[in-house]
């Protein structure tokens, strides 16, 4: 799978969260290594999301980690925190609200 490909794929599913409770400001960086290799980005902000295909510098949390480990966490199939405590994924930055990222995946729009 190309970078292309998987983005594509993977800005969908992120896509179908409802923010539209979320007050704080969120920004994540997903830092894919191996196949698909790139950067992307997702934002809450204002009660709006954005996924975008770039490096974000005024970020909360930077996730690490393979395309097919960020892909399970956005299908809601893997838990991130049970990711990164299988070192699936590596984590950096603020706590409190990389962990507002499994709300966000719960949030899926019905």
């Amino acid at each position: 799978m190309t970078y292309a490909e998987f983005f594509s794929e993977i800005k969908g599913k992120f896509m179908e969260a409802d923010v539209s409770d979320v007050t704080e400001h969120l920004a994540y960086q997903f830092n894919i290594i191996g196949d698909a290799e790139g950067i992307f980005y997702v934002e809450v902000k204002e009660g709006q999301l954005s996924v975008e295909p770039y490096e974000y510098f005024d970020r909360d949390a930077i996730f690490i980690g393979n395309a097919e480990t960020f892909m399970k966490i956005a299908e809601g199939k893997l838990d991130p925190v049970l990711a990164v405590t299988l070192q699936k994924l590596k984590f950096e930055g603020n706590v409190d609200k990389a962990l507002r990222l499994k709300e966000l995946i719960d949030s899926k729009r019905k």
